[in-house]
């Protein structure tokens, strides 16, 4: 008997800055990717202020905290109204005044918070402003078993396969991802799908910040690797891919990778370099 999980990708552009437009239109492609019968909805890094810090600078933190409730409260009463979970990334508060975290916030179709996970591999600018995570989790749902990372996350082995050791039936993968590197979002997202034998979700963002030219391409990569579903270049769109959880089981018996593993003998990868 299948398990299908219908996931909701959103391709968006941002208006950088401007947090209520955003948020918005946001709420309304959830609105539409319900339209659709998706169980799940993921949106795209730093979705709600646009992701080029360069131009944003201190604004970034100043938004982050000034509209955080707002953001919250308005994807909440979505997933609640359309029925559906949703990963929502964006600057997270954790308790302390002036610190955030890129992060990517976890609603059920309730609109209760389940968790969030902070990025844990920064990149660029992002250090300057973001505190960077320290731990990776499994959100166990009735949908699945979800992991998720964000953008240059997935270029770290090690992450996506902490979460399929944890048990991940799925890893989501938030991106503002350039151009200039379009080569390494078609790599690394097959590449973690096929290596930790589960379903990769990748969601980039669209749009030019400056000279920040992000360029789409979301995909469902399956366990071994096929790329099930991939979103044009350059366009805002609103997809729902099936994916069916049974097969991983055939997946991991003709792809042995997660139990032939020889651990004894990779102290080497926990070593600073």
């Amino acid at each position: 008997m299948s398990k299908i999980v219908n996931v909701g990708l959103v391709q968006m552009n941002s208006k950088l800055g401007n947090v209520e437009e955003n948020v918005k239109k946001a709420v309304n492609f959830i609105k539409q990717a319900s339209y659709k019968k998706a169980d799940i909805v993921c949106l795209p890094e730093l979705f709600a202020t646009g992701y080029n810090l360069d131009i944003l600078k201190n604004q970034t933190n100043i938004l982050g905290e000034n509209y955080y409730d707002f953001i919250v409260k308005n994807i909440s009463e979505a997933a609640k109204k359309y029925k559906v979970f949703v990963i929502a990334p964006f600057a997270e508060v954790r308790g302390i005044k002036g610190v955030l975290y890129n992060s990517a916030v976890l609603f059920d179709d309730e609109g209760n918070v389940l968790g969030s996970y902070a990025k844990t591999h920064l990149c660029g600018s992002e250090k300057l402003y973001y505190r960077k995570g320290s731990d990776y989790k499994v959100f166990n749902t009735k949908l699945g078993k979800i992991g998720i990372i964000i953008c240059y996350d997935a270029g770290f082995p090690e992450a996506c396969r902490i979460l399929a050791l944890e048990g991940a039936d799925m890893i989501f993968i938030p991106a503002a991802w350039r151009i200039q590197d379009e080569y390494m979002w078609d790599l690394n997202l097959a590449q973690r799908a096929l290596e930790n034998v589960l379903f990769t979700i990748g969601v980039n963002r669209v749009g030019i910040e400056g000279d920040l030219h992000l360029f789409g391409k979301s995909k469902v990569c399956a366990p071994n690797s096929s790329v099930i579903k991939e979103l044009p270049k350059d366009l805002e769109e609103v997809e729902v891919v099936g994916i069916d959880l049974n097969d991983l089981s055939k997946f991991r018996s003709e792809i042995p990778y997660l139990r032939d593993r020889n651990p004894l003998i990779y102290k080497k990868i926990v070593e600073e370099y």
